[in-house]
């Protein structure tokens, strides 16, 4: 498995990629979700559980504020950190929440919001999102992993042995640093 050092490095509100990035994609990927398969329009209700440590810690390290932007259709390298408060407070004085900034639903974070320190079973940044029509009924729900990195699996790939080995074939392949430095000497590759 090759990654990019963009893989690697993320760009989104911190402190913590796994507690922020990672939920916020984890959100818009729910309600990019319900759009996709219809559900939106017919969707009144959304409720989000965190678990493990998101439960426990995501309050301090901002897994609430990142959930409610991507909620609202937010992406971590794109939202906008400048009017990041004025939208929160929005959300939290009114009572409503814009999904994907286009369908406006009552949303109380006490109630729809809820921080549980048992981890579920696969991962201990665990989240579950589920979306409800008029008539209380649960029209769609999905389990989410924050795995690291911001990094997020759903719960087909939760488990599932992912590492697959890359066959890609390098024009520059190295095992450490010595052989990095000598392709580098070799091809002109220093910076001056």
């Amino acid at each position: 498995m090759s990654l990019s050092v963009f893989d690697l490095f993320k760009i989104g509100i911190g402190p913590s990629s796994s507690h922020t990035v990672g939920p916020m994609r984890a959100a818009a990927r729910f309600v990019e979700g319900l759009r996709r398969d219809q559900l939106l329009a017919s969707t009144t209700c959304v409720k989000v559980e965190l678990y493990g440590s998101l439960g426990a810690t995501g309050k301090g390290h901002g897994s609430d504020k990142a959930v409610l932007l991507g909620l609202e259709g937010e992406h971590p390298d794109t939202v906008n950190t400048e009017n990041i408060a004025a939208r929160l407070q929005q959300i939290r004085s009114s009572g409503r929440i814009d999904l994907l900034g286009e369908h406006s639903i009552a949303f109380n974070e006490k109630e729809h919001l809820a921080m549980i320190r048992k981890p579920l079973a696969y991962h201990p940044n665990g989240m579950i999102f589920r979306a409800f029509d008029s008539a209380g009924l649960q029209i769609r729900s999905r389990e989410y992993y924050s795995v690291g990195g911001g990094f997020v699996v759903d719960e087909d790939a939760a488990g599932a042995d992912r590492i697959v080995e890359d066959t890609t074939r390098l024009t520059f392949p190295f095992r450490n640093a010595k052989e990095l430095l000598q392709h580098c000497s070799t091809y002109g590759f220093f910076l001056s």
